[in-house]
């Protein structure tokens, strides 16, 4: 979610893509844009605010209810049309990612070095957060609590995490995507566009939801790729009023599409899976945005804030990663306070839900700013393991391969301790790289070796002083 610097590799040794990312940032600093910087973290914001208001907690007849508010509200599919914002976060990716591999590979970086690079940034938060979540939900069903207010509990934590599998995906295939962009700007997207339509027309055609899940690569590539039109100055071209023609245009289009064909309204049903309505939000999105960004840029040198922008974009991927299991925190301590103390809580969507909201998304955020502070170390700490002189593609390949499949295993499976055994395993491998993870391996299988052999020794030479005594 933000650009960063290759990880050093050991005390007086560089990795090649450190050295080329250096000395690009020094000699051809990758372009910063301070609106794209803004509206990220702004588009930020909005996350952290729509799943705060997500939250439900209440007590039925049953039991404790822990449950998403806004799911079924009749309202909520237009509303959705202003909340949905993970386009234009896939738009600002694809902006960073363009300048930020083409100012790596003016020194002589590698795709696998950009790879390399950007797994390790993504993983290493992820890292910490799966390892932590699920001590926590493990030490939570040993003291006591029902195994399905656990299982809940991981299934929500673990829903936002759809973005970081997706985003890893994406940012592995960037200097790929970046070439393709370059060799043919017009023809990329609109092959990309036709692989999701046909995929959406397969998946309404048969009935089978799971195939429309192979737009979860073809949806966000296509939508980063809209992110590189933005980044080679193609939009700083067009007039006004083109823009707001092409806004115009894409919204009229996507009224169309959710009115007369089985897309519907609601923009985050067509989050799970992705269809093209997203790519079309994802086109008005970028125009509206174009058309606001000298307004955006004026306003950050007026408000001089540039520096808390940058410090909460060197964080975004904690922020990202660590406020669904606060809010998730924060709605069980208000069950414990209900059932120690009698705290109210007001059924959602009640007159006195929406009456304690300004003070819940308050507490929510000062919790999440906390615990950001906490775990945004490991986000921007230095990876200090050794590693080859150069990464070879199939490396970097298998590492961001690792890096996804961990992400998915909690995203499907949950933070049971098998199952998170199973992906922090694979991440680790990402994170330090199978080309380092091999002969870590040996030397440890070849120690243990040796233990077991002067295990033997000992034990076949203490038989035979006993035979003799």
């Amino acid at each position: 979610m933000t650009d960063v610097l290759a990880p050093s590799t050991g005390a007086g040794r560089v990795h090649p893509a450190t050295r080329a990312e250096t000395s690009a940032r020094r000699s051809t600093p990758v372009t910063r844009d301070s609106s794209v910087d803004a509206i990220r973290v702004a588009l930020l914001v909005v996350v952290f605010a729509l799943h705060a208001m997500m939250v439900g907690v209440s007590v039925g007849p049953d039991g404790p209810v822990l449950e998403n508010a806004l799911e079924g509200r009749p309202w909520f599919a237009a509303v959705s049309w202003v909340v949905q914002i993970m386009p234009l976060f896939f738009i600002a990716g694809g902006f960073s990612s363009f300048h930020h591999w083409r100012s790596m590979r003016s020194r002589g970086a590698s795709g696998a070095d950009y790879v390399r690079a950007r797994v390790e940034r993504l993983v290493r938060p992820a890292v910490v957060l799966v390892a932590v979540v699920a001590a926590a939900l493990v030490a939570l069903s040993l003291a006591g609590l029902p195994p399905e207010m656990v299982a809940t509990a991981g299934f929500r934590i673990g829903q936002p995490l759809w973005f970081l599998g997706v985003y890893l995906a994406t940012s592995a295939l960037v200097p790929l995507m970046v070439r393709a962009h370059e060799r043919a700007r017009v023809l990329t997207p609109v092959a990309l566009l036709a692989g999701v339509v046909a995929v959406d027309m397969l998946r309404f055609s048969t009935g089978l939801d799971g195939i429309g899940f192979l737009n979860l690569l073809l949806v966000w590539l296509l939508v980063q790729q809209l992110g590189f039109h933005l980044a080679d100055g193609a939009l700083d071209r067009l007039s006004p009023a083109a823009l707001w023609s092409i806004a115009a245009g894409a919204l009229a289009l996507l009224v169309a599409l959710t009115a007369a064909t089985p897309y519907s309204a609601d923009m985050y049903e067509n989050l799970n899976p992705p269809t093209v309505c997203l790519v079309v939000l994802g086109v008005a999105q970028l125009a509206l945005f174009q058309l606001a960004r000298p307004r955006i840029r004026a306003w950050v040198d007026r408000a001089d804030a540039s520096r808390p922008i940058s410090a909460v974009g060197e964080r975004a991927m904690t922020v990202y990663l660590w406020h669904m299991p606060v809010l998730v925190g924060l709605a069980g301590a208000l069950l414990v306070a209900n059932a120690a103390f009698g705290l109210p809580l007001p059924a959602p969507m009640s007159a006195d839900w929406w009456a304690t909201r300004p003070l819940w998304l308050s507490a929510a955020a000062v919790v999440v700013v906390c615990v950001t502070l906490v775990f945004a170390r490991f986000e921007r700490a230095r990876n200090a393991a050794p590693r080859p002189a150069a990464t070879s593609r199939r490396a970097a390949a298998l590492d961001a391969v690792c890096g996804v499949a961990g992400v998915a295993v909690v995203l499907v499976s949950g933070f049971g301790p098998v199952q998170a055994g199973i992906a922090l395993a694979l991440l680790t491998i990402a994170l330090h790289g199978s080309e380092n993870i091999g002969p870590v391996l040996a030397r440890a299988t070849t120690a243990l070796r040796v233990q077991r052999r002067s295990r033997r020794n000992g034990i076949a030479m203490a038989s035979q002083a006993a035979t003799t005594a």
